[in-house]
Parts: C-alpha cells; sequence; structure tokens
C-alpha cells in the first residue's frame, strides 16, 4: 500500500515524471547515497540514459518494451526507474520474495523481454525456464560491457497517461495482478505529498522498503524528486541501520508500510534520537501506540494513512482523527453495502469505494476481468472493509476475500493453501489470518488422513520452491473437520482462533 492521491486540480503542477527529473539535470550538491557513496543528480541521470542506450539494443521493438527488475535497492534500481521515466521503456518491478513457478508467471505475465538481477538475486532465477526471456546480471561483465559501449539514449516526450511501471499485487484468489502505473501515478502522488510536508532541496528523503513496491517508489522516491531532495538508499530495511542511517545521512523524510516503527522502537536508544533530523515519517498500518512512541522518541512527526498501490482511494489522517481511525470520510469515497452499493449507516460494515470513478487507477496489465471488476458500476472497489463511527471517521474493519497482511504485503489464502494440500496426508486446509498489533499471523487449519510431524512439515515446506518466506504459517492448528456451508464451502469465519497445534520458530514448528 501507499497513500496516493485520487485527484489532480493544480494547473502548476508537472505531469510526468520526466517534468519532475528535468530540474535536477545539472545539480551537483544533491543526489543519491548508498553505502557510503554519493552520486550527483546529474550523474545520476547521465548514468540512467547510458542504461538507456543499453537496453535499446537489446529490446526488440515489435514487443512490448518491458524490463524486469529483480533486484534489491541499489542505485542501480533508481537509474534504471529514471532511465525508463526519460527515455520511454516500462520498468516491472519484480518481488524477490516470489519463488519458481509464481516468479516465472509474474515474468511471463508482465510481457518481459528481459529481466535485470544482481548477483545477490540471481540464483532465483538460474535454473527456472523463462523462454526466451533475456537475463542480464547488473553485477556482470555483460552488463558492464554493454554500458562502456553505448551512448546516452535521447529523451522522449512522455504523457501522462504513459505506462512507466508495473507493480505486483500479492494476489488474493491465485496469481498477482500487475498494475498498471502511468507516469501520473507517481507525478500526481510524489508532488502532492512533497507539498504536504515542505520536502525541498534541503530534504534527505531515506528509501529502505523494496522499491518493487509501490510504497517505496510512490511515497519516497518520487517524493523526493519532486522536491529536489537527495534519497538515502538502504539495501534492505534494518531498524539498526535504519537509526544509523538516520543520524549518519541527517534524512528528514521516511516511508514506511507494515512494522518498520515497531522493529526501530526495538533497538537501543541512541542519545541524539531526541534531536534528530528527522522530520516526517509517512506509512501506513504501524499502530497508535508505535506512532506515538516513535513521534516522541525521534522528535518527528508521524503520518499514517489508507491508500492501495492502485491508486483507487487515498484516505488522509488529520491532526483530529482518532487514534484507532483512518482518517474522515470525504468525497468521493465512501462506504457502501457490499451488496447494494448504497452508503451504509454510521457503525454498520461496507466496502471501502471511490464513487467518482478510478481515481489513478489505470487497470491491471493484460487482465481486463480483473479490471472491470474492480471498476463494477463505474465505482472503485478496494475490496476493504470499513465502518463510518457518528463523527464521520473511517474505521478499517478487514478485508473481502482471503487477504492476509504479513509484514506490510497483502497475501493471497488461496495459493498458499494449493500449496499444502500437495502434502500427502493433508486432506483438507483452510489458511486464514489472525490479527495481530500489526497485521496478521497466518494460521492453516488442517484436517489431516494420519497423523502428521511437526519437522516433516517444515522440511516439506522448505522443499516448495513457490512458497515464499512470507506465505509460511505461524500457527498450525490440526482439527477433525472444517466448518462448511451446505455446497461444502469452508466458511472461513468459523474457523475461530483456537489454541494452535504447532507454533512457528524460524523454520520449524513444534
Amino acid at each position: 500500500m501507499t497513500q496516493g492521491a485520487a485527484t489532480q486540480d493544480s494547473s502548476t503542477r508537472r505531469h510526468t515524471v520526466g517534468d519532475l527529473l528535468a530540474g535536477l539535470d545539472e545539480v551537483t550538491d544533491r543526489g543519491v547515497h548508498f553505502e557510503g557513496r554519493f552520486t550527483t543528480w546529474a550523474r545520476h541521470l547521465h548514468d540512467a540514459a547510458v542504461r538507456a542506450g543499453a537496453l535499446r539494443r537489446w529490446l526488440a521493438p515489435d514487443r512490448p518494451p518491458h524490463v524486469g527488475v529483480l533486484l534489491a535497492n541499489t542505485p542501480e534500481f533508481s537509474a534504471l526507474f529514471a532511465a525508463a521515466a526519460r527515455h520511454g521503456f516500462v520498468l516491472v518491478g519484480l518481488n524477490t520474495t516470489r519463488r519458481g513457478a509464481a516468479l516465472v508467471a509474474d515474468i511471463a505475465r508482465a510481457d518481459c523481454q528481459m529481466v535485470l538481477c544482481g548477483d545477490d538475486t540471481r540464483d532465483l532465477i538460474d535454473d527456472l525456464d523463462l523462454g526466451d526471456v533475456r537475463i542480464v546480471d547488473v553485477d556482470g561483465p555483460e552488463w558492464t560491457a554493454a554500458l562502456h559501449e553505448s551512448e546516452p539514449a535521447p529523451l522522449v516526450d512522455a504523457t501522462p497517461d504513459d505506462l512507466l511501471m508495473l507493480i505486483f499485487t500479492s494476489g488474493t484468489t491465485g496469481d498477482p495482478k500487475a498494475v498498471r502505473c502511468t507516469h501520473r501515478t507517481f507525478a500526481t502522488s510524489g508532488q502532492m505529498i512533497a507539498e504536504r510536508f515542505a520536502i525541498g532541496a534541503d530534504d534527505v528523503v531515506y528509501l529502505s522498503m523494496p522499491m518493487f513496491h509501490s510504497n517505496a517508489m510512490i511515497a519516497g522516491w518520487s517524493v523526493a524528486v519532486s522536491g529536489g531532495a537527495s534519497i538515502v538508499v538502504r539495501s534492505r530495511f534494518s531498524a539498526r541501520g535504519f537509526v544509523e542511517d538516520l543520524h549518519r545521512y541527517g534524512v528528514t523524510f521516511a516511508n514506511y508500510v507494515g512494522k518498520p516503527l515497531n522493529y526501530i522502537l526495538a533497538t537501543e536508544p541512541h542519545p541524539d534520537d531526541a534531536s534528530s533530523s528527522l522530520r516526517v515519517m509517512y506509512g501506513n498500518e504501524a499502530s497508535a501506540v508505535d506512532r506515538q512512541r516513535f513521534a516522541a522518541r525521534f522528535g518527528c512527526r508521524v503520518v499514517d494513512g489508507f491508500g492501495s498501490t492502485e491508486g483507487g482511494v487515498a484516505i488522509t489522517r488529520t491532526p483530529d482523527t482518532p487514534d484507532d481511525a483512518l482518517g474522515p470520510l470525504r468525497p468521493p469515497t465512501a462506504v457502501v453495502d457490499v451488496e447494494t452499493g448504497e452508503p451504509v449507516p454510521p457503525g454498520v460494515i461496507g466496502e471501502i469505494v471511490n464513487a467518482s470513478g478510478p481515481g489513478l487507477f489505470s487497470g491491471y496489465y493484460n487482465d481486463p476481468d480483473a479490471t472491470a471488476d474492480r471498476m463494477r458500476g463505474g465505482v472503485y472497489h478496494t475490496g476493504d472493509l470499513a465502518w463510518v463511527d457518528d463523527a464521520g471517521y473511517v474505521h478499517f474493519a478487514g478485508r473481502l476475500g482471503d487477504w492476509l497482511r504479513v509484514d506490510g504485503e497483502n497475501l493471497g489464502a488461496g495459493p498458499i493453501e494449493r500449496i499444502l494440500l500437495r502434502h500427502p496426508t493433508i486432506r483438507q486446509v483452510a489458511v486464514h489470518g489472525i490479527p495481530v498489533e500489526i497485521g496478521d499471523e497466518i494460521e492453516a487449519v488442517i484436517v489431516a488422513d494420519g497423523d502428521l510431524d511437526p519437522a516433516e512439515f517444515g522440511d516439506f515446506l522448505a522443499a516448495q520452491d513457490d512458497l515464499g518466506p512470507k506465505q509460511w504459517p505461524h500457527r498450525v492448528r490440526i482439527v477433525d473437520e472444517l466448518p462448511e456451508t451446505a455446497t461444502f464451502k469452508t466458511v472461513k469465519r468459523l474457523l475461530g482462533d483456537g489454541e494452535p497445534t504447532w507454533r512457528r520458530d524460524g523454520r520449524t514448528y513444534g
């Protein structure tokens, strides 16, 4: 999730990411920090143009110019995104936690001509059959030679509605969907967030959330370039690393999704935390207690909102929003009856929608049926449930369907269930979420034909190459039968949260 803006009404706003970057071409006092190294914006954009030149030699003109990026957060990722924005190709963010056949399906679904990987991600695709997709290791000699031999690519004029990046959802009933993110998606939201928090040339924006996600690219990278700020890129989030980098680089703005505040608060305080440079911590899904404790420890403002990769709805907290609410309900956002589509009265749970249309949602790539379902009746449907209190504030109430929220990512129960059913002893399984302080714990409720051994179960999961690390159940409950309807469909609301048979510790159960 990220906090995208659903409308754009300022005539002074820049409409493409290329417009945002145009003012940084000659900037040499700001740029990109990474592991103690610094690259000016001027050099970074030159590097982007050279990369575009190299890619143009390999991309077939009669196929979609889609380049998959299977990388941790690096300046390379940032330069490739800038290259796509300025030189006319489409970046595909590939989730580095996907495995095996699931990753193959993502690459095929997005029509990737190429996949760029690094030394630390090459093993994820080494043994996969990707057909005619070209694989290039950006840490290897082929990429180095290509960059050395390439001239900077010319700039390409883009329109706000041109496709810039495909960002995958995690999938709620099966295969993930690739969200079409246009120039407008990034330019509109980035500028509105930068304006809201007065991000400018003196700011330093911290990127540690994965850059294949919208949170990092919309609520971080785009905010920085909108304000002409510097960026600190962290390869992977680390709680201790955040505190160290905050003081090392003078970070003033950072984005998050899920549990990072909680993890950071568990670290040993630094004596300078309360007087740190941090002004704003911006994201979603942090608990009220963590927001308050974080703001007090670092002397900053923590702003938690609600939105999605698709950009169809955004709910913004106000200073008077209750701690347990998302923010005030403001048109065109509405909470409606799931069956009738009519607004529900206060206290009644309904679905959060954008009643005026798609907002910034530009559809799913290669999936017209899913796009049509999301836009039923000309209304953007989030699939999220909420209720509104008497004062008009929205309170989150869960998700339609089998969505799980683990470490800031939406996961589908269906794919996990299908993998567990490969086990020869498991006859039926229902996967659902057990709410915890932040997000969900995954529970697998299992009906087995014989005895299950916890050690063998862990070994079985480890052998499933398409089971991502965040998809492992936290709890396993073995039961005699699952609650069912007359048509033999499992009634998940009746599963409850009884005492688990096993709990997971790392990759072992007991």
